[in-house]
C-alpha cells in the first residue's frame, strides 16, 4: 500500500534530481489520488488488479496536480512503486514511458487504455 509520505518522498527525490518547485499546492488533491487505489464500493475493492491501481493512482497524481511541479514524475514514479511492491517491472523504454505520462497529463489516455498500455509493457520479477 502506497502512503502519503510515500508519495511525499518520491516527489521530494524527483524534484532533487530533476529541478522543479518542491511543495504540495494542494492536500486534498493529493489525499484523493492517493486514497483511489485503494477505494471500495460494497466491501469489494473497486481496482482489483496491480495494473489498475497503478494507473488509478498514477492518473490521479498526475491529473489532480496536487504538488507544486513535478506532478507528471511523481505520478510516474508511484506507478513504478505500486507496480514494483507487486512484484511487477516496466519494460518500456524511456521514450514510450515518456510519451505514456504526456498522454496521461493530456488526457489522451484515460483509465482503462492506461491498465492496457501497463499490461502490454511490464514483466513479472
Amino acid at each position: 500500500m502506497i502512503l502519503i509520505n510515500d508519495i511525499l518522498k518520491l516527489h521530494e527525490a524527483s524534484i532533487d534530481d530533476f529541478g522543479g518547485a518542491k511543495g504540495v499546492r494542494d492536500l486534498g488533491h493529493l489525499e484523493s489520488a492517493i486514497a483511489r487505489p485503494f477505494q471500495t464500493f460494497g466491501g469489494e475493492n473497486l481496482y482489483k488488479t496491480a495494473y489498475e491501481m497503478a494507473a488509478a493512482l498514477g492518473e490521479s497524481l498526475i491529473i489532480n496536480h496536487p504538488f507544486m511541479d513535478g506532478n507528471k514524475r511523481t505520478g510516474l514514479l508511484g506507478i513504478l512503486s505500486l507496480l514494483f511492491e507487486n512484484n511487477l517491472l516496466l519494460k518500456a523504454t524511456e521514450e514510450e514511458t515518456y510519451d505514456l505520462t504526456i498522454k496521461i497529463s493530456t488526457g489522451e489516455i484515460k483509465f482503462e487504455e492506461i491498465v492496457i498500455w501497463l499490461k502490454n509493457n511490464t514483466t513479472a520479477t
